[in-house]
């Protein structure tokens, strides 16, 4: 049997795991060189993925992260696009975070991975059988 999200505690993960991917990018000169650089992005692919638990509560795991991957690759592919309008809304702290800055083959292979632990660990603990 499928266990339900609980939004309170997808919340709560939701913040930590926003917390640790500032904090990736803030002390970024104490880590290795290569956890400074992709951390923080795969960080953001395991929030997407949290969020999307949070708000689609009752969906499988699968479909949950496909969503994610989906809604992770379109966001990478807009940074393709410079308009002004959306170049402002970049030079927000928020819309920095949220929007980034420039394409990277990279980020895809990081939200791809941080995707992929949210699966694992949802589908470790919540024991999803669903099939949607």
């Amino acid at each position: 049997m499928k266990k339900e999200r609980s939004r309170m505690a997808y919340s709560i993960f939701i913040i930590i795991v926003i917390s640790l991917g500032i904090a990736s990018r803030y002390f970024s000169v104490y880590l290795a060189r290569w956890i400074a650089k992709y951390a923080g992005d795969v960080l953001w692919g395991l929030m997407v993925f949290l969020w999307v638990g949070f708000s689609l509560k009752d969906r499988s795991t699968r479909f949950v992260g496909r969503i994610a991957l989906i809604f992770s690759f379109f966001i990478e592919i807009t940074q393709l696009y410079h308009a002004p309008w959306i170049d402002s809304i970049r030079k927000t702290f928020i819309g920095g975070l949220v929007l980034g800055f420039g394409f990277l083959w990279s980020d895809l292979i990081c939200y791809t991975v941080g995707i992929g632990i949210g699966v694992l660990v949802e589908k470790i603990f919540y024991m999803d059988t669903k099939k949607v």
